[in-house]
């Protein structure tokens, strides 16, 4: 019986294939990424923290913005504390409404993975066309507004068309972070007949789903980063490892998840087997793995 199947890449399990490192020697790479969004008021999708009122909601509308009026500064606080790099998931929305949030971006060398125009809208059900002129619109104003196109891509809610690899390939994109499939950068085909790195992004280690949906507190949530992290650190003993761990601004950006997820970043600047560790980017992930001899990535 032969499923319906996108084609994108074929099973390969993971302890079959070949084995590599990531620089001097580290085995697993971990890289932090906050996702800066802006919401169109009474209209469109949204992060709920609880029961949505009749729109227009400017309680939930207010809350979300809560991220970029002081949760996003607090958590570059947190990222300067410990001298950590970061990506930041940014809907381009947000160089036109708080364009002050881009500065520290800038000022840390950090990485803007493209992520949409808002989080109000996804395009996984859009035509073609459409989609193609969004994806090439949030690269243009990426590059306009910071100096540089990105080089990553995240789909508004992790949004996919039956195309959308192919238009990000051909809009110059370079990976993606949208198939949550594997703990290794795996490669997609296009129909162009060329590849796009799909990037371990985590549905899991996800402060979104495991908040807003499963109802997790803080601490929980902080302890799933310190066993996601112990239990991957023992495993990339026998294959390279990514761990992205994915943070919203209005979610830990809150005092009380802020103080618990501080304790789980204490725990792995501080762990005893830090040196096995590659704190990084998705961009010096995808460097790295897209320079790998041939057949070393599935």
């Amino acid at each position: 019986m032969h499923l319906p199947h996108h084609g994108r890449y074929d099973y390969s399990a993971i302890p079959r294939r070949p084995d590599y490192s990531f620089p001097d020697g580290k085995r697993l790479g971990i890289y932090f990424a906050l996702n800066i969004e802006h919401f169109a008021f009474g209209a469109g999708l949204g992060h709920a923290v609880s029961n949505e009122l009749p729109p227009p909601d400017a309680r939930t509308f207010a809350w979300r913005d809560y991220g970029n009026r002081v949760g996003v500064w607090r958590l570059f606080d947190l990222l300067e504390e410990f001298g950590l790099p970061a990506c930041h998931l940014v809907n381009t929305a947000v160089f036109d409404y708080c364009p002050e949030v881009i500065e520290p971006i800038i000022a840390r060398g950090d990485e803007i993975i493209g992520h949409g125009r808002t989080n109000a809208e996804r395009q996984g059900q859009w035509w073609e066309a459409d989609e193609a002129h969004m994806i090439a619109a949030v690269r243009d104003t990426i590059l306009e507004r910071t100096g540089r196109a990105p080089r990553g891509w995240m789909g508004p809610w992790m949004s996919q068309s039956r195309v959308t690899p192919d238009l990000l390939k051909e809009a110059g994109y370079l990976f993606e972070m949208d198939w949550p499939c594997d703990d290794q950068p795996i490669w997609l085909r296009t129909r162009d007949g060329g590849k796009l790195m799909s990037m371990p992004y985590s549905l899991e280690i996800n402060d979104s789903p495991q908040v807003l949906v499963r109802h997790h507190s803080g601490e929980e949530f902080a302890n799933m980063i310190v066993y996601q992290f112990e239990e991957m650190l023992r495993q990339s003993e026998r294959q390279p490892l990514v761990l992205g761990i994915a943070l919203h601004t209005m979610i830990v950006g809150q005092p009380h998840r802020l103080h618990s997820l501080r304790k789980a970043i204490e725990h792995i600047v501080n762990h005893p087997q830090r040196d096995k560790v590659w704190i990084t980017r998705p961009g010096e992930i995808y460097d790295h793995c897209a320079a790998l001899p041939p057949g070393i990535m599935v």
